[in-house]
């Protein structure tokens, strides 16, 4: 049913995203999300909305929204969703970070080595590990 769902069905998806906050339910909300924005880009402004969000589940979902994307990964919102939650010491935060560049380093390893090489003193030890993985 993931493929019916549109910009316009967020709010619903939210209301359920407040309600069940566990890695294993969040965790399904964030391939839906970023399949959305196939469709329609506002969501690309609402994951970053959501990457500054108080609620670290809803920034969880923002930072992993692109994973399996590949050549289809927006770089640009990438970095800016990730720079918003460096210094974190959330430990699913610092986990998601460590998955989303892990995950783009296998399509693109040359960018993610960039992006370490640019901020990784302020990244947390659990972001590098992950990220650092397939390089």
């Amino acid at each position: 049913m993931q493929k019916f769902l549109t910009y316009d069905d967020v709010p619903k998806l939210y209301k359920y995203i407040k309600s069940k906050q566990w890695w294993d339910t969040i965790d399904r909300f964030d391939r839906i999300a970023g399949n959305i924005a196939f469709k329609d880009d506002r969501i690309n402004d609402l994951m970053l909305k959501w990457s500054k969000d108080e609620d670290f589940w809803l920034r969880r979902i923002a930072i992993d929204h692109q994973l399996g994307r590949k050549e289809k990964t927006n770089t640009k919102l990438l970095e800016q969703i990730l720079l918003n939650n460096f210094e974190s010491d959330e430990f699913f935060i610092n986990k998601a970070i460590g998955w989303s560049l892990r995950d783009y380093s296998k399509t693109n390893p040359d960018w993610v080595k960039d992006f370490l090489s640019k901020y990784e003193n302020k990244m947390d030890k659990v972001s590098l590990k992950e990220a650092y993985k397939y390089i």
